[in-house]
């Protein structure tokens, strides 16, 4: 065998020597990582029509920070989760992390459709942020593990792809389901299905990839010349949040992303039930972000590979911007404005998050990698609450569109600073100096 840098790894199938880097040599496991992510996905998917018209609606709350509560809860735990998931992922294995985020995600759609009091409603979402922390999380950790350095855009294209098509084609599939059958149970019950399945998938075929990254650690090593360091919890924290402005630019932008997701989520169906749209539209327009978001990245993925992450980090944010500012200030016309600025917001976000997570991957070394990619993560999500407070305070003071408006500014600025902080990282176009920091 030729001799092998950290940027060429070994591909080609995997024999008794060892695992290979490479989508083609991982092609099966990788697939049914993708397939896995649906069911991940579908589990989010339930939530986003109807669960905000069940708060106001059977619930009789008023569209203020009580309402939002449940995606804050998701948000918060998410964002520990994705952090636990990660040390938890380099220091035992990734399909343990993967199967107790099945294990935890169980009761979620039971609780959705038939708790009898909101807070248990608020109590279901802590447990999908588990579930979506632990499982999602480890679902890009192991595609990033597999695919290697060099189709890494590619890789978390498919991924994100897979979940967010899962998560649009869920909420277009309850918004339908409401509007004949009935707010609760039956566009909840759907979830059973996602979570047995997924947990079936995850502990009977799914195999681990700690080695895969431990090939691709050992693969600097090499290129290096020197062992790496051992890093603290502490030391990655504080690389991933501010001491690596790359890293920094894309937990900053990853933070936003989400911010408005959380808005789209919790804001977007009460705004348009206000406006007159009834539910199976509301259920289309709530379709049309997330899966143009998730079939987009199966482009935008590859893209991130040839013309570099930083490009499309800073598009897809100022992309986002203007679809929030055509929803919010659109209002006269709510179902054409809708659509427009749902497809644009689907479009900008397809663009931003596979390349902010191959931005992350590379800039991370292999050896502290998962524990980076958690702390992003957890970042990340962590906009869920912060749009949930944003929209709650915004929208008793002033009006839910006026939540949507001030998102938009924010994310103009998000867009602006990861232009400013983020270095290329892209194997073929990497500039000032180590990723690695």
């Amino acid at each position: 065998m030729s001799s092998t840098t950290a940027t060429e790894p070994r591909t080609g199938e995997p024999s008794d020597a060892g695992p290979a880097l490479g989508l083609r040599a991982n092609w099966r496991q990788f697939a049914l990582l993708v397939t896995v992510n649906v069911f991940v996905g579908g589990m989010v998917g339930l939530e986003r029509t109807v669960l905000p018209v069940v708060g106001a609606e059977e619930f009789g709350l008023e569209p203020n920070v009580v309402l939002f509560s449940f995606i804050a809860a998701f948000g918060i735990t998410k964002a520990a989760a994705n952090y636990l998931a990660g040390v938890a992922a380099d220091r035992t294995t990734r399909k343990a992390v993967l199967i107790a985020g099945w294990i935890v995600g169980l009761p979620v759609p039971f609780l959705l459709a038939y708790a009898p009091a909101w807070w248990m409603i608020v109590a279901a979402n802590v447990l999908l942020g588990l579930n979506q922390g632990l499982a999602w999380s480890m679902a890009v950790n192991m595609k990033i593990d597999l695919a290697g350095p060099r189709q890494r855009g590619l890789a978390m294209g498919l991924n994100e792809a897979a979940g967010y098509t899962a998560v649009g084609v869920t909420a277009l599939l309850t918004g339908y389901i409401a509007s004949s059958a009935g707010l609760r149970p039956e566009p909840f019950l759907i979830g059973i299905a996602y979570a047995v399945i997924g947990l079936a998938l995850s502990v009977l075929l799914v195999r681990d990839t700690s080695d895969h990254a431990r090939l691709e650690a050992r693969l600097h090593h090499d290129a290096e010349g020197h062992e790496p360091e051992h890093r603290s919890a502490g030391w990655v924290i504080a690389q991933t949040s501010w001491r690596n402005r790359t890293l920094f630019g894309a937990s900053q932008a990853g933070l936003v992303n989400n911010l408005n997701d959380g808005l789209s989520w919790g804001v977007l169906p009460v705004l348009f039930a206000a406006a007159g749209l009834g539910l199976a539209d509301i259920g289309l327009l709530k379709a049309i972000y997330p899966i143009i978001w998730g079939l987009g990245q199966i482009l935008t993925g590859p893209l991130a590979d040839r013309i570099g992450r930083r490009p499309l980090v800073v598009a897809g944010m100022l992309t986002q911007s203007v679809g929030l500012a055509v929803i919010g200030f659109g209002l006269a016309r709510p179902f054409a404005s809708g659509v427009a600025g749902t497809v644009l917001l689907g479009v900008g976000t397809a663009m931003a998050y596979p390349a902010l997570l191959a931005a992350v991957g590379d800039a991370a070394h292999p050896s502290w990698r998962a524990t980076s990619v958690g702390v992003y993560r957890s970042w990340r999500d962590i906009g869920y609450a912060v749009g949930a407070v944003l929209a709650g305070v915004v929208a008793s003071l002033v009006s839910l569109a006026a939540a949507v408006q001030a998102a938009a500014a924010l994310t103009l600025l998000s867009g602006t600073v990861a232009w400013r902080t983020m270095s290329e990282t892209a194997p073929a176009r990497q500039v000032g100096g180590d990723a690695h920091g």
